[in-house]
């Protein structure tokens, strides 16, 4: 059996999370690959609506096993808070999450650098979360990070202690004030209720129910054009959040990948700084915000709003190998009689439809084609036949500009609001 991919092709906050738990009675592991409590992935059902951080998107369905996989940054704190919310809920955690033993851990120290570094950087900032994501993965690769497996070493408090005292030192280099005590008593006490977890080898586990015919869904978190290598760099986050990162993430083999489930709204959004080709700072944009409540789940900070970005969009398809196209949020453009999208961009007089390695400097003008919207309600669309004639056309015009095809269209934020095509194929090996 190969695993399957899910991930998002554009700067995040695509709707990976309805999506997993969509299609999570197809399989039988959901296995979080990256990132950290920055991700916030929202599910709606049954007029319950609730946001994961860490926690795989799989874990409302009791028959699927949810990994948090050793690419993935945990901070003991957001972790039991989302622990005991689910169980408020009556989710079987317990049974159902396991946790990678080499997931590194976020200490209270790295959130203070996190926040300390970005209070220095003035106009400069890169939008970051405060989470304290991107000091762990320094940690990670400068191999003085704590792991989950860590906490169970009689030497544990020395080596928290050691890595604290190093953090401490950096801090000094910010005027910077903060107090930690109350954070680290809440983070130990975290810790210790990690242990009554089932902490496990998530490597030999993935790859074990593979081997046993099993269906893996690895779920990736953030979306492809933040990759720290392939994104918009240095306006992006500290994990490699393409497909590649699904192998390093969960020790899967590259062989041993099948379907990649590439996730795009059907316009684009951003968080936080960076660039964005397509944004519309007008009352379009605002438009856009209003309806798809564009507002960030881990942050609350207003999304920035724009056009869809075709040459962005391809890079993020060629990038991932993606297989199929998952379309959301269509409902939002219901009211727009004309969609305009980017077909090329502009940059110093010169068309291309590549994404540009100094998209961060670079003059880029947008280069648009308009479509003609389909300007009607779609609340009552349960089947694809049932669309709008131009929302159909809309589709197929990304499909035929992008080369791959998209099989879901989401048309509201409740699972239900969900259009399947019967071309959809899962893991078949």
């Amino acid at each position: 059996m190969k695993a399957d991919v899910l991930l998002g092709l554009q700067w995040g906050d695509e709707g990976k999370g309805k999506i997993v738990d969509v299609l999570t009675p197809q399989y039988n592991v959901i296995a979080r690959f990256q990132g950290g409590p920055n991700a916030g992935h929202t599910l709606e059902f049954n007029g319950i609506k609730h946001v994961l951080h860490t926690i795989p998107s799989g874990i409302f369905r009791k028959d699927a096993v949810n990994v948090i996989g050793n690419g993935v940054v945990i901070d003991p704190i957001v972790l039991m808070k989302e622990i005991v919310a689910l169980k408020n809920l009556r989710v079987d955690v317990n049974a159902n999450l396991k946790i990678s033993k080499k997931a590194h851990l976020i200490l209270p120290t790295h959130r203070i650098l996190d926040a300390a570094s970005e209070s220095q950087k003035g106009s400069s900032k890169i939008g970051s979360t405060l989470k304290g994501i991107g000091p762990t993965y320094m940690d990670k690769t400068g191999r003085n990070g704590l792991r989950v497996g860590d906490i169970f070493l009689p030497n544990f408090i020395e080596k928290y202690n050691s890595l604290k005292a190093k953090h401490e030192e950096l801090i000094k280099f910010y005027t910077y004030s903060y107090d930690i005590e109350n954070a680290e008593k809440e983070w130990f006490e975290a810790t210790e209720k990690i242990k009554t977890l089932q902490i496990i080898d998530s490597e030999v586990y993935v790859n074990t129910a593979l081997k046993n015919g099993e269906r893996v869904l690895c779920e990736g978190a953030q979306g492809s054009l933040l990759d720290i290598d392939f994104g918009t760099y240095p306006f992006v986050t500290s994990s490699n959040t393409t497909c590649a990162g699904a192998c390093t993430g969960l020790g899967i083999a590259p062989n041993k990948i099948e379907n990649v489930f590439g996730i795009f709204k059907a316009y684009c959004t951003r968080v936080g700084s960076g660039p964005f080709p397509t944004e519309l700072e007008n009352e379009v944009g605002e438009k856009m915000r209003k309806i798809g409540n564009e507002y960030g789940s881990t942050t609350g900070r207003e999304r920035r709003c724009g056009w869809l970005d075709l040459p962005a969009l391809k890079y993020a398809v060629m990038l991932n190998g993606v297989t199929q196209l998952i379309m959301m949020k269509a409902d939002v453009l219901n009211t727009f009689e004309e969609i305009k999208v980017c077909t090329h961009y502009n940059i110093n007089g010169e068309l291309t439809e590549y994404f540009p390695y100094d998209a961060t400097s670079a003059d880029i003008n947008p280069v648009y084609e308009n479509v003609k919207g389909w300007n009607c309600s779609t609340d009552n669309v349960k089947e694809i036949d049932a669309m709008p004639q131009a929302l159909k056309e809309y589709i197929k015009y990304i499909e035929d500009a992008v080369g791959v095809p998209i099989t879901i269209i989401s048309l509201g934020p409740d699972r239900a609001q969900t259009l399947i095509k019967e071309s959809l194929s899962l893991t078949s090996n």
